[in-house]
């Protein structure tokens, strides 16, 4: 009896922290236009808003977070206006007053970019054209703040980073003053190490917003940073 007691009970504690779980309600969050502190030749007019939604499609993905569009709010106040002018049928009409506000907006800012290419010998020049072997090695770092909308304080801050490198058989054309590399940006170290930081960047906002403080992977976040600012400092010199 008392052992068919102890399993009930231990029952409702499981479904009762379960229910908890599943009604505790997602951060509310936005993401807002990325900035450049670095003169990467990669970064364009309007790249900021290209790194914006990356990670707002990235944080989306992981289910943990309610993503609320910020870049397109125009559009979805237009359809609510569309919709409140009777030309809609009602039945089917965007609700008035019904956007969800932020909890906490995120800004990204490219605070460090570098890229590297070398030669491993092997090349081949052709009328303008060349082929050759060569190894290229990209880092960015992105400094990401969390602002509480309530408030305006920022509730969270940490620098991100990632390293993308590749060898192997390397296109180019230079024709004149015109010059660039054959194929895709994604695929190249550039592309790989953008990818990689946004997706660093979302994972620590799902370890800081979600799982919380005092979970392990925070741990694995400080000696990261740790490890990050003993690099910077070994790479100032001071005179």
């Amino acid at each position: 009896m008392i052992k068919k007691g102890a399993v009930l009970l231990a029952f409702v504690v499981v479904f009762f922290c379960c229910s908890l779980a599943f009604s505790a309600e997602k951060p509310r969050i936005g993401v807002l236009r990325f900035t450049n502190q670095t003169s990467a030749g990669w970064w364009s007019g309007n790249m900021g808003h290209e790194l914006q939604d990356m990670l707002a499609a990235e944080l989306a993905n992981m289910k943990v977070f309610q993503v609320l569009e910020r870049k397109e709010i125009d559009a979805v106040l237009g359809e609510q206006d569309l919709g409140a002018s009777g030309r809609i049928d009602a039945k089917t009409k965007a609700k008035l007053g019904k956007i969800k506000g932020a909890q906490y907006l995120v800004s990204g800012s490219v605070s460090a970019f570098e890229e590297n290419t070398s030669g491993t010998g092997g090349g081949i020049g052709i009328m303008g054209f060349s082929i050759g072997g060569k190894q290229q090695t990209a880092y960015m770092a992105i400094d990401l703040k969390v602002i509480d909308t309530t408030t305006g304080e920022i509730a969270d801050s940490r620098t991100v980073e990632a390293t993308s490198e590749s060898t192997g058989l390397d296109l180019g054309a230079s024709i004149g003053f015109l010059s660039g590399n054959l194929g895709k940006h994604e695929k190249t170290p550039v592309g790989k190490a953008i990818r990689a930081c946004i997706m660093e960047a979302a994972e620590y906002l799902e370890c800081s917003m979600v799982k919380g403080k005092n979970d392990s992977c925070m741990q694995e976040y400080a000696e990261k940073e740790s490890k990050r600012r003993e690099k910077t400092k070994k790479a100032i010199k001071l005179d």
